[in-house]
């Protein structure tokens, strides 16, 4: 059960409890009306988003109403997302709605098109709200920016609520949107998920199609995916995400539907739980036991862990993780760093992101890619002998809100911005699905998550493992 929290709980039974898939079953069998569901979930923004700011730029009331009435006028009410209102991450373009990106050069910025997977959402029958706050250009684990302000967490608002997909994260939490989408290139689906007790999946590189952007090949560390209160709801919206597209080269079609495989149950298998990599990534005190007793619960349902530290040289992988993150992130922000008025504007850690990337060598970025190659296949060879690898998806607890970023953990110091979220960066480098599970609180009611990593394109067996995983929680879904 849910700890005590400085928010106003809903009250039992309310429609904004339910599971975006009983929403969905409710309204296809006309036993709730669109307009009824999204009037309860526009109430409760109301109430509790000015006590967090987890979601900016919501359209007039007015107008998603009358979008709700023309969804409740059709007869055939198709669509997996039929009716739902979806409040869209703040990275992600979408049609005729403000896309600050969170940076003051794009505080008036309306894309004249939709990003892929927001496309898809709206064919899918979703009701596009607002948007939810993210950290400039999704800098940082720390969601804040100049146009909106900081996101509060969930079940503290003196606590950060992580990043970058935080406003998604801390809206789930406290029922403000059945479901959400998020993105994740050093931890964005993850660490938020797990700082507001929610679940966030990273998927296989290439599920999701990625753009439209300028750059189709690339950038290809970045990914789209689903947030839920539970793992079926992540399905759900992940079914209506990914997909071949053709003009996202990198993209694949998918297997069958994600919802519908999670009704045959995964079979266990042996966990591979690889901790702070003995001792390599320091750990604020009280994350690695909450991690393990998850574990410990984990093998009711046939998944057995045992603590394993790879033979690789992890600091050469997160070196090859920074240079390889300047060579896309630092090089794309590169054109406003260029004009002296739009370089004023952004936040150091673009400028340090910038400044680095100008500094590569062809030669540096080969032998980062050298690196992750190494990692990948050295992970090839972990699955040939476990069905998932574990780890903290973080390596600190939520922090005070209007802290940028640790510069130290368990009196070690961070020499960058994002140094302190290492412990993300071994799923991407890998390409591989990685799904973040809640393990509960410390004592000071503060919440933490768990990584479980699947081989690349094993998406579907990670989700089986993390609903036989939330079977075993002590806690109703999405509590």
């Amino acid at each position: 059960m849910r700890p005590q929290t400085k928010h106003a709980a809903p009250p039992a039974g309310d429609i904004c409890r339910l599971s975006a898939v009983e929403l969905t079953d409710a309204i296809r069998q006309r036993k709730l009306s669109v307009r009824e569901m999204v009037t309860a979930f526009l109430d409760r923004i109301e109430t509790v988003n000015p006590l967090v700011n987890a979601i900016v730029s919501l359209r007039d009331r007015s107008d998603i109403l009358r979008e709700a009435d023309t969804a409740d006028a059709r007869p055939d009410r198709a669509g997996a997302l039929f009716g739902l209102p979806i409040a869209v991450k703040d990275l992600a373009m979408t049609r005729g709605l403000r896309t600050s990106f969170g940076s003051p050069i794009f505080a008036d910025f309306v894309p004249q098109e939709d990003d892929f997977f927001v496309e898809r959402m709206r064919k899918a029958g979703a009701i596009i709200i607002g948007k939810t706050n993210v950290p400039e250009f999704g800098l940082g684990s720390n969601t804040y920016n100049p146009v909106f302000g900081p996101t509060l967490n969930a079940f503290d608002p003196d606590l950060s609520a992580g990043g970058s997909s935080g406003g998604a994260a801390v809206a789930l939490a406290l029922d403000m949107v059945p479901v959400a989408d998020g993105s994740d290139f050093g931890g964005s689906l993850r660490n938020p998920a797990a700082w507001n007790n929610v679940y966030g999946f990273r998927p296989s590189q290439g599920l999701v199609p990625g753009g439209p952007d300028v750059e189709a090949f690339h950038a290809q560390m970045g990914v789209d995916g689903p947030m839920g209160r539970n793992v079926g709801d992540m399905a759900l919206l992940l079914d209506v995400q990914a997909g071949y597209h053709p003009h996202a080269p990198l993209s694949y079609e998918k297997q069958g539907s994600f919802l519908e495989g999670l009704r045959m149950p995964a079979k266990g298998g042996r966990v591979a739980w690889l901790g702070d990599l003995g001792g390599h990534l320091p750990m604020e005190p009280g994350i690695l036991e909450l991690c393990q007793a998850a574990l410990e619960r984990f093998e009711e349902a046939s998944f057995k862990a045992e603590a394993l530290v790879p033979d690789f040289d992890f600091e050469a992988l997160w070196q090859a993780f920074v240079t390889l993150r300047q060579a896309s992130s630092g090089c794309a922000l590169k054109v406003h760093y260029d004009d002296p008025a739009r370089r004023a504007l952004l936040k150091p850690e673009a400028v340090w992101e910038v400044e680095n990337a100008q500094l590569l060598m062809a030669p540096q970025i080969r032998a980062a890619s050298v690196v992750r190659t190494s990692w990948h296949r050295a992970l090839l060879s972990l699955f040939d002998r476990f069905e998932l690898i574990a780890l903290p998806t973080a390596q600190v607890f939520p922090f005070d809100a209007g802290t940028h970023w640790p510069r130290e953990i368990a009196g070690r110091p961070m020499d960058s911005y994002h140094r302190w979220m290492q412990v993300s960066a071994l799923a991407t480098m890998g390409g591989c699905p990685a799904v973040n599970v809640p393990v509960g609180f410390d004592a000071k009611g503060r919440p933490m998550g768990m990584q479980l990593i699947g081989r690349p394109r094993g998406d579907m067996a990670v989700l089986k493992a993390a609903a036989a995983y939330e079977a075993t929680l002590p806690w109703p879904p999405g509590a």
